[in-house]
């Protein structure tokens, strides 16, 4: 671990070797009509043709090149329907560090068949300073995957066999789906991560110090996912997959006009599930820790889920000023989970119990969700200063979430039953959210630095009324005609939430390369809950002020940061639904409606660096501790029966490293390399328990552009595993193959990926303990598997244009289970 920590420290302190960089700006206009020209290409070049970085022009026409190193450069801009434009000898130096190029005319190209266009291959990670952005579209092995297949290769992040997600360690993290929460991410995010579509995603970026703008939940940090969109024009893709795992249709289609755009997106999908796991669990008595019972368990399971989503906005434009925008998305689907379950339950030398459980567990689920805003440039005549910007955001989201299970029980040996059970659960999310954002740029200049400041406030409102109704009706001699409520069981709950926060942020920047961002926020929580049928309420209120800071400094192509920045964490309605899931009698699961919010501190150190031919390199080295962290733990009785439910344990901490290198060493192959090391320390006084050790991560991605438009990539993912209160886990590992063929002048494109192509699967063994048991488990998950995919793109694309803006409800995503 010294040698980490001490290499580490050696690029921090060797680094000494300051580049100075400059800018280049310029507006591209018609020759004919001295428009402004929007969303050409302009890419800057070396001596030897190399592209360095390369920007599209904006609505306007404007372009800005920015932190380019001194030299001398070409300029070339191109755009379909034009010919393509170059510009000579462009020098920057500490006596020029600035180039201003004015008006940058093109014209029209009478020959479209000669028309010549300069393109540069995004980076598979790229760091953008306050994030780390992972390019998943440019990651051909994610091809007709799901969302868990592009979370393996993110810097940063683990995905454990059932796809729970952690970040640096832990679970409590928020995602987001284009900068704006999604419903389906807060019910179960492993397995709604499991029914997204690979193919729509284009990128994801980690934000591990979210400022005071962001709302104040995920102790870990946020994850936001951003989905391919359609661009400016008429244009579209169909895609479709073929696999032993995966299988997928999709469309998408968008038109933007002058005013209106509009697009539309539809997908639908399978997912296939198989493995088993087993676990050897002694429960102790407490004071003496003397063995009171065995418990064997195995669960087998083979499910195949199906599901669908759409999608729907529209943004209207009535002036340069303004802009209106509505957006709908429904998601939908099954996933079973059904399963064999044997126990064997052994008290001394004598077997008590010996039976199987044939599970058949349905979790048909929905989600509906509506955005409308209006967002307002405030822009003073005649002025050249950036714009101001007023926003309201409103948003609504409905999502219905129920539970079926029905169970037969029979010893073993016999095909008679002798136990019946079935349970449903009928739960349901209703989410109002109303916000506003203000924005305003100025500019100081003084006679040694230019001061450029961003100040950002705003308001939000949220109302979440979660409800949950839920009935157990059993047979004790198994027929099915003596089933009866059981009222011990059986219970309706309804909870409220009201959550008003307000911020206040300000940015600086200055041209000698320092930027500081500092804000406020301030989060106030009411809770209402009530058992309706046992006529039982609780409440809870609680008022949290978040502070955020972050400092930079770069010289040339060398940046260092320093941040800190508090969370908190709302128990949601994964961790607080009283309904016990019963489904393995010996294994029982429910949430805690009394679970208090967690309190996060938040510290960074991160260096990173780059070069003109494509390495790019990052650091980071932080702390965090989190008070009245909610974990899940179990607790066992006599009878050898499980209860799992989270809870308040008190403190966890966290101290690591996470590293990623990014290698271009010829034009053809892209090389990234990622690894995170953390030491968990984490202690519960109230349970007399503690629990420390180290865990560690690496991936790694390369990918290498043959001739014929026919591009191989590799991808390998190892992990130690995690640690927890209660537990150890083993390690795993998940590597990839893949090839892609460019078809029909590179409108459509054949891709094969392989996943652990020369394993069945992947095994991981882990413990518990805890003063009431100890437990030995192993796990399998079949992973071998392949598919074919492929896509076909029709119209005009162009990129650019104003986005539209949405809610940000970071704080209704569950975490990890």
């Amino acid at each position: 671990m010294n040698l980490l920590y001490g290499a580490f420290l050696f690029v921090l302190t060797t680094t000494i070797a300051f580049g100075q960089t400059g800018r280049i700006t310029g507006t591209l206009t018609d020759s004919t009509t001295h428009k402004p020209v929007p969303y050409a290409t302009v890419a800057l070049m070396g001596p030897t043709d190399n592209v360095i970085t390369g920007v599209a022009t904006s609505d306007s026409g404007t372009f800005t090149l920015d932190k380019v190193g001194f030299g001398t450069y070409k300029l070339v801009v191109s755009f379909v329907g034009y010919r393509t434009k170059r510009i000579d000898a462009i020098t920057l130096s500490a006596d020029k560090p600035t180039v201003e190029l004015g008006n940058v005319s093109i014209s029209t190209s009478t020959n479209a068949l000669a028309e010549v266009t300069v393109t540069a291959v995004k980076p598979m990670v790229e760091d953008k300073g306050d994030r780390l952005v992972y390019n998943a579209e440019q990651d051909i092995a994610n091809v007709g995957g799901t969302a868990v297949d592009v979370m393996r290769k993110v810097p940063m992040l683990t995905v454990d066999l059932d796809g729970n997600l952690k970040m640096r360690g832990s679970s409590n993290i928020k995602v987001l789906v284009n900068g704006k929460p999604s419903s389906i991410m807060a019910r179960n995010l492993a397995e709604a991560l499991k029914q997204m579509p690979a193919n729509t995603i284009k990128s994801v970026e980690v934000i591990t110090s979210p400022g005071a703008k962001y709302d104040a939940e995920g102790s870990a940090g946020v994850i936001n996912i951003i989905t391919k969109k359609a661009l400016k024009g008429s244009n579209g893709s169909v895609n479709a997959t073929a696999g032993n795992f995966n299988s997928a249709v999709g469309i998408k289609w968008g038109v933007k006009g002058e005013k209106l755009g509009l697009s539309v997106s539809a997908n639908t999908y399978t997912y296939r599930n198989i493995g088993w796991n087993e676990a050897t669990r002694t429960a102790l008595d407490p004071e003496t820790r003397q063995p009171l019972s065995v418990l064997f368990t195995r669960s087998d399971r083979d499910n195949s889920g199906v599901g669908g989503y759409g999608e729907m906005s529209l943004d209207y434009d009535p002036d340069t000023l303004n802009r209106i925008n509505f957006a709908a998305n429904v998601w939908g689907g099954n996933f079973p989970m059904n399963s064999t379950l044997q126990n064997r339950l052994t008290v001394g030398s004598a077997i008590t119990q010996d039976f199987v459980r044939d599970v058949r567990f349905r979790n048909p689920y929905g989600n509906g969700e509506f955005n409308l805003g209006w967002t307002k440039t405030i822009k003073k005549p005649g002025s050249s200063a950036a714009p101001a910007e007023f926003s309201i955001l409103t948003q609504y989201s409905r999502m219905p979430d129920n539970y079926y299970y029905d169970i037969t029980q029979r010893n073993r040996g016999s095909e008679a039953p002798t136990y019946l059970e079935r349970s449903t659960n009928l739960s349901r999310n209703n989410e109002y959210t109303v916000q506003t954002d203000y924005s305003r740029p100025f500019e100081h200049k003084g006679r040694k630095d230019t001061l450029t400041y961003k100040l950002e406030m705003g308001a939000k409102g949220i109302m979440r009324r979660i409800g949950s109704e839920f009935s157990v009706d059993q047979s004790l001699s198994g027929l099915p005609t003596d089933y009866q409520l059981d009222p011990s069981r059986t219970n309706d709950f309804a909870y409220t939430q009201r959550v008003a926060a307000g911020y206040v942020s300000m940015r600086l920047e200055s041209k000698k390369k320092w930027t500081a961002t500092g804000g406020l926020r301030y989060e106030y929580t009411g809770i209402n809950g009530d058992f309706i049928t046992t006529k039982t309420q609780f409440t809870s209120q609680y008022g949290n002020i978040v502070p955020s800071l972050t400092v930079s400094k770069s010289w040339g192509k060398h940046t260092y940061k320093a941040s800190y920045t508090q969370r908190i964490s709302r128990p949601l309605v994964w961790y607080l639904n009283p309904f016990v899931n019963a489904s393995d009698s010996k294994n029982l699961q429910t949430g805690n409606p009394f679970l208090a919010p967690e309190l996060t501190h938040a510290t960074e150190l991160a260096y990173s660096t780059y070069n003109d031919k494509g390495m790019s390199f990052n650091a980071t080295a932080y702390w965090r501790q989190t008070n009245n962290s909610i974990e899940w733990l179990q607790t066992v009785g006599a009878d050898g029966v499980a209860l799992t439910r989270p809870e308040n344990i008190g403190r966890n901490a966290s101290y690591g490293l996470n590293t990623n290198l990014t290698l271009q060493p010829t034009k053809e192959l892209n090389v990234s390399v990622g690894a995170d090391l953390t030491y968990l320390d984490l202690v519960s006084v109230a349970l007399r328990q503690s629990n420390a050790g180290w865990v560690w991560s690496t991936n790694a991605n390369a990918s290498y552009k043959l001739p014929k438009d026919v591009t191989l990539q590799v991808n390998g993912n190892f992990g130690s595993g995690w640690v927890s209160l209660q537990g150890n886990y083993g390690g795993y590992y998940w590597y990839s193959l893949a090839a892609k063929k460019e078809l029909m002048k590179k409108k459509a494109d054949l891709t094969l990926a392989l996943n652990n192509p020369f394993n069945q699967g992947v095994y991981q063994t882990g413990s518990q303990s805890a003063s009431t048991f100890t437990t030995d488990m192993r796990s399998f998950w079949v992973s071998r598997s392949v598919r074919l995919t492929f896509a076909y793109r029709f119209g005009q694309m162009s990129s650019g244009g104003k986005q539209s803006k949405k809610i940000q409800n970071d704080d209704s995503k569950g975490g990890g289970r």
